[in-house]
């Protein structure tokens, strides 16, 4: 009887420290949105001031990342998580980096917003950049929300997603081709737009990322190199 108990303890330790692990993950992906949405706002509006602010708050970021990574090493030491427990430890770290690694790309956007703030790049460029941003945005969003109910169709219809979003960058980086053929004078402007939108491509990469973990911790599946849409399909009929 007393072996039972303290199994039963243990396990509720056990499950605490998965909790507290995915609320961790959760404050990062809250902070991380917010340095994508404030690095496009800085972008759009020419604030250099919050341009700085993106570009210097990415320590942040780093920091939550590198106690998650340490508290799901400590508890594959201590705990040897099994099965779906090891799946979903092994999920927080994979997704941790990602996070990293949004924020990454939101800090290069704002120390381009700093740059671009001085340049006036075309309007329809700012307005193609906008879309691009907001799709992103949108579908960062979408994959926190699959992560905090751990729903795994809401991942596959989330990663799903980046096929849209590698099409209009195509798009825009084909327009900002033909800008720049057209009017050479703007090389400094369109080539900060370019890698703007490269970094918001690869956001759109990492949040991808994100909800191929979800639903690697959900369902044991790795719906990596080509096999998404046939998940999903599966998932759909079940």
């Amino acid at each position: 009887m007393g072996e039972r108990l303290a199994g039963d303890h243990i396990s509720h330790l056990f499950d605490k420290d998965l909790e507290a692990i995915k609320h961790q993950v959760l404050k990062m992906g809250g902070l991380v949105e917010m340095q994508v949405e404030n690095s496009l706002l800085a972008l759009l509006n020419a604030d250099s001031v919050l341009a700085e602010q993106v570009a210097s708050n990415d320590h942040q970021v780093n920091a939550i990342e590198i106690a998650i990574d340490e508290e799901c090493n400590r508890i594959i030491a201590l705990r040897q998580p099994a099965a779906n427990d090891l799946r979903l430890v092994l999920s927080m770290i994979k997704t941790i980096t990602d996070l990293e690694r949004v924020g990454d790309e939101a800090e290069k956007i704002g120390r381009y917003a700093i740059k671009l703030a001085a340049c006036a790049p075309k309007k329809n460029h700012l307005n193609a950049l906008q879309l691009l941003g907001e799709q992103v945005r949108s579908m960062l969003r979408n994959a926190l929300d699959a992560l905090a109910r751990m729903d795994s169709l809401a991942a596959y219809k989330t990663a799903i997603l980046d096929k849209q979003v590698n099409n209009d960058y195509d798009t825009l980086v084909q327009s900002l081709g033909d800008s720049l053929g057209r009017d050479p004078e703007l090389v400094e402007s369109t080539l900060g737009i370019l890698w703007c939108a490269r970094s918001l491509e690869r956001i759109g990469d990492h949040t991808k990322n994100i909800c191929e973990h979800i639903v690697f911790a959900e369902e044991g599946r790795d719906i990596r190199h080509g096999l998404l849409a046939k998940a999903l399909e599966d998932s759909e009929e079940n």
